[in-house]
């Protein structure tokens, strides 16, 4: 589908009898992040070898099926630490079975094992400089890359060779490292990428969203800070007072958290940069109101139909309509379009337009709704134009008198390199029309488009805990906070 793509969710549980299964439900709760490839550590001790040791289980596909079997948390994947991986792939390829996380390793200062969320920008470089060293790699995964840093760092202890490696990478990630001793929880200096700490039991977690606290029942604590270390070890757990260390060099280094997590990526009922998704989302859809409104109809007839494009658009729809109404352009909200929550693999026949049967498969119209109405169409984002054309031709189809588009996000107009998969400059539909908004109108086939404006989308996520900075909106102005290897977007690597 022709939808921008993260990079991955991260789960982390330490201190609990029941670690893995916890983290084969926090897994779940983030299966949204990323749908390639799932995979579990964990660490325990083992009398035979008298060390710790970490199992892991891992795998291509959803969570529900690399874990088909309940066995495996009961006969396998035993001790009171673990970490998980829900994985879409932005660098190293998605097909490839050594790029599946977390990845576990055995050296000189025992056990070691990482989950990471992002892309780091200096990742060529990196690589270049380790093959000249004689480092051979498992994977085409830049994740690869901190663990070979922290093996080789000269530093004495684990943690010291961990923060040698991290002052060595660039970019955005939220990591988990899991050792002997502790489970470490990371944030970027520039904060890119969300991380929660929780509570549960007598322990801790730590998740990409707090939705997936809810489901195992953890309290939500607080959002890992941008540049924090967080050590979690047995005494943290027993008095509650952490180990901090900070990767910010400079009070006056930007905040860069990602503006995407709020439009698109995070479910609605998590917190994220001290923010509910779902208030936020509503916000962004009273503000594209203001700027682009519902059209007026005579007197007598019928207000026009607001839809959303299920299910990510649909709190930024609520909000659309609810402010419409309010500012005196009358408007109905409605579901239009009906989304197939269980589309698997499909085998088109030759012939069939690929694009447009996925389209068909994902969506339907409700067409005794549809039929004879002026529809406006509400979407939180148009990456490269081909989905949005055919669900438009669709509520034509089904008998709309007009169809108009609302965005709740501007115009994207330059890739991502700290995590979100884009097409390149190219395929972007706004670049492909030269960011004229009549000719994209014209190629999705509308009476009228209505983008969010970049200050009206800067309005609507500023809050008193995020100040009047702190998001990187790179994708919509080009201004990336963090520099960038301008020929690297994506490897394709097998």
């Amino acid at each position: 589908m022709d939808r921008p793509h993260e990079y991955c969710g991260i789960f982390g549980v330490f201190n609990h009898p029941d670690a893995a299964r916890l983290t084969y439900y926090g897994l779940h709760a983030l299966q949204h992040r990323g749908q390639e490839s799932a995979g579990i550590v964990t660490l325990t001790y083992d009398e035979r070898r008298g060390r710790k040791v970490l199992l892991q289980h891992k795998g291509l596909g959803l969570v529900t099926d690399v874990f088909a079997s309940p066995e495996l948390f009961d006969t396998y994947l035993h001790g009171d630490s673990a970490i998980g991986h829900n994985r879409y792939s932005t660098t190293g390829a998605s097909g490839n079975p050594a790029n599946v996380q977390p990845f576990a390793v055995h050296y000189r200062n025992g056990n070691l094992a990482l989950a990471h969320n992002g892309n780091l920008s200096n990742a060529r470089q990196l690589r270049q400089r380790l093959s000249q060293e004689g480092v051979l790699f498992m994977s085409t995964s830049d994740s690869e890359l901190i663990l070979h840093l922290i093996a080789r760092s000269p530093q004495p202890t684990v943690l010291g060779q961990v923060l040698d490696a991290l002052h060595q990478i660039q970019g955005a990630y939220a990591l988990l490292i899991l050792t002997d001793e502790a489970l470490l929880a990371i944030r970027d200096p520039h904060g890119f990428r969300p991380l929660a700490l929780g509570r549960i039991g007598e322990g801790y977690c730590v998740a990409s969203e707090t939705c997936a606290f809810d489901l195992i029942g953890a309290h939500f604590i607080r959002d890992i800070e941008p540049g924090e270390v967080l050590l979690i070890d047995r005494e943290a757990c027993r008095t509650g007072r952490f180990q901090r260390y900070s990767l910010r060099q400079s009070p006056d280094l930007p905040i860069a958290q990602c503006i995407f997590e709020f439009i698109y990526f995070a479910r609605p009922d998590s917190w994220i940069f001290g923010e509910q998704v779902d208030k936020v989302r509503r916000r962004l859809g009273k503000a594209l109101a203001h700027e682009h409104p519902v059209p007026r109809v005579p007197p007598g007839e019928r207000p026009p139909l607001v839809i959303s494009v299920p299910d990510s658009s649909n709190t930024a729809t609520i909000g659309y309509a609810s402010e419409c109404n309010k500012l005196g352009y009358p408007c109905k909200l409605d579901i239009g379009l009906i989304r197939n929550h269980y589309v698997g693999r499909t085998f088109i026949q030759p012939g069939q337009g690929a694009r447009e049967l996925k389209v068909k498969l994902k969506f339907n119209p409700v067409r005794s709704l549809l039929r004879d109405r002026i529809v406006v169409l509400v979407d939180d984002s148009i990456v490269r134009g081909t989905t949005s054309r055919y669900l438009v031709q669709m509520i034509r189809e089904a008998g709309a008198r007009e169809v108009h588009f609302r965005v709740s996000s501007p115009p994207i107009i330059a890739p991502c390199f700290y995590g979100m998969d884009f097409p390149s400059l190219e395929e972007l539909v706004a670049n492909r029309f030269e960011r004229d908004i009549e000719r994209i109108r014209d190629f999705l086939g509308v009476d009228s488009l209505g983008y969010l404006s970049v200050e009206g989308l800067m309005r609507a996520v500023r809050s008193a805990t995020n100040g009047p900075d702190g998001f990187c909106n790179a994708c919509f102005t080009e201004r990336y906070p963090v520099p960038v290897e301008l020929g690297v977007l994506k490897e394709e690597n097998d």
